[in-house]
């Protein structure tokens, strides 16, 4: 690593991600990427506070550490593929997870080429997870951070060979709290800054709002049907719903009842009891793969649904149209197409796809 181009956010991990780079590398840049105008998000001008402090805490970091630092505007770029894909998603009945999409496109793609034309040769990211080159496979692994509740390894599954060969994670053998004294050791100004629960771009997390301001459609409402087809109410409009939700039905019931499936082709949301949403078996398309370019046969796997899922034992096997198949050893509840199933060998990422 000669010249590293690193992320920052404006949070305590980018910031101690460029610290610790700094001390490796000949040369550093910071690079804020702006993703979204306020008014994108339904944010008055008067309420750009919170960007402008974000772009203020890298920079005062940045210069703390004696590098250059910069804003590039991606807005163009995250409109179209971040918020474009999560509304089209909700649309067609799907839920997204755009943490994976940003990586994807703006982390690893946008920021990676600007990384290219400027002639530097590393991207640094405060993500945990560690990437090591294996000479048995000749090829590049991502593998779990050693902080295990701070993992992110799930929402990097998509990075390619080449992206891997030239990405580094500095935090990846850290735990937040070694983290966080580092931050105060070097008197970083956001040492003590929380982490960003929410979606970036949807603050209030009212989804439905957010889809009508950005595609210009508003909700339209639908029934509440039975797995039979037995219409048993009125929903708000699909967007206002995800597998297995339970809360904001506003369906009598002598039991509770769970969206089990969305149907945007007759805008139907069909609710069902608990047990309707296990099931041992799901597809995935949109796959990649790390530590070989396919699986060849059935392997034996720790599978993830979601982010916060528990792996679970699982077999994994690809077909000949290239789609992922996974069959779990116990059913699993609520596997929802949009989001993505993550496997693992030991601390390993195989790879991944999109559940459809």
């Amino acid at each position: 690593m000669r010249k590293a181009i690193i992320a920052m956010s404006g949070g305590v991990d980018s910031s101690v991600a460029a610290l610790l780079t700094s001390r490796r590398a000949e040369e550093c840049i910071g690079a804020t990427m702006k993703l979204f105008q306020n008014e994108d998000v339904g944010e008055s001008r008067e309420k750009a506070c919170c960007s402008l402090n974000d772009i203020e805490d890298a920079r005062s970091v940045a210069y703390k550490l004696g590098m250059p630092y910069y804003v590039f505007n991606f807005t163009e770029d995250f409109r179209k593929e971040v918020m474009d894909r999560f509304a089209a998603a909700y649309l067609e009945g799907r839920t997204p997870n755009p943490c994976i999409e940003c990586n994807r496109f703006l982390k690893f793609d946008r920021l990676y080429r600007r990384m290219l034309e400027i002639g530097y040769d590393t991207i640094v990211t405060g993500h945990y997870a560690r990437v090591e080159y294996d000479p048995q496979r000749e090829r590049y692994l991502l593998k779990k951070a050693k902080d295990a509740s701070k993992d992110q390894s799930y929402v990097l599954y998509n990075l390619s060979q080449e992206v891997l060969s030239h990405t580094y994670f500095p935090l990846g053998d850290y735990t937040k709290a070694e983290v966080r004294a580092i931050a105060e050791e070097n008197g970083f100004v956001n040492a003590r800054k929380h982490d960003s629960q929410d979606i970036c771009f949807v603050p209030d997390g009212d989804y439905a709002s957010f889809i009508e301001r950005h595609t210009g459609q508003p909700s339209v409402p639908g029934d509440f049907v039975t797995a039979d087809g037995r219409v048993i109410g009125r929903h708000k409009g699909i967007t206002h719903y995800t597998i297995g939700q339970r809360r904001g039905l506003g369906i009598p019931a002598a039991s509770r009842l769970y969206v089990c499936s969305i149907c945007p082709g007759t805008n139907q949301v069909v609710l069902g009891d608990d047990k309707d949403l296990f099931a041992d078996e799901l597809t995935a398309s949109d796959v990649n793969l790390i530590p070989a370019e396919s699986l060849e046969k059935p392997v034996r796997v720790l599978a993830k649904i979601r982010y916060r899922h528990k792996e679970q034992p699982a077999l994994a096997w690809q077909s000949g149209d290239g789609l992922l198949h996974v069959k779990f050893d116990e059913p699993q509840r609520a596997a929802t197409p949009g989001q993505s199933v993550v496997l693992y060998d030991g601390d390993i990422v195989v790879g991944g796809g999109v559940i459809c």
